[in-house]
């Protein structure tokens, strides 16, 4: 029996934040140590095109793309960026982050924007560069993390 060398699985992540070669740099960092899988950025459109040897390798690789603070979606429930687990319930007056993709003026002005979208927020700490922050006000945790992976941005909860 031949065995194919061909991936079996194929994803598109779309609304990635990829202003910039930094941007591509990260998602080339998170992946190219990874075995059976292949990718291509597109910044033009915000995707990431996998191919992976099969399911597992394939979540494996969105999971490093998270991990390196970036965040899209598939269109596929079985193969999706997995949420950030620590995101209290209902309103907070503060919430740390980190981890949030952060290489540049642009993805600074694109995290802060995603900050600003959300209803309660009164100020923050993001600086240009710096993958941790603070947002203060009176504000739903999960809109605040849904705003910041809408533009792209994957983050952590640190409470």
């Amino acid at each position: 029996m031949e065995s194919s060398s061909q991936p079996d699985v194929h994803v598109n992540l779309k609304g990635v934040h990829l202003c910039c070669g930094g941007c591509v740099d990260a998602v080339a960092s998170a992946l190219e140590p990874m075995r059976g899988v292949a990718f291509q950025c597109d910044m033009e459109h915000g995707t990431v095109t996998l191919a992976a040897k099969d399911d597992a390798v394939a979540q494996q690789a969105l999971d490093a793309i998270a991990a390196a603070g970036l965040h899209g979606e598939t269109g596929d429930p079985r193969l999706a960026m997995t949420p950030e687990p620590n995101v209290p319930p209902g309103m907070v007056r503060r919430l740390k982050l980190s981890g949030v993709h952060n290489c540049c003026r642009a993805c600074y002005e694109g995290i802060k924007g995603a900050i600003e979208s959300v209803q309660g927020v009164t100020g923050d700490t993001v600086q240009p560069e710096l993958t941790s922050f603070e947002v203060i006000g009176d504000f739903s945790a999960a809109q605040l993390i849904g705003a910041l992976n809408a533009s792209g941005f994957h983050a952590k909860v640190n409470e």
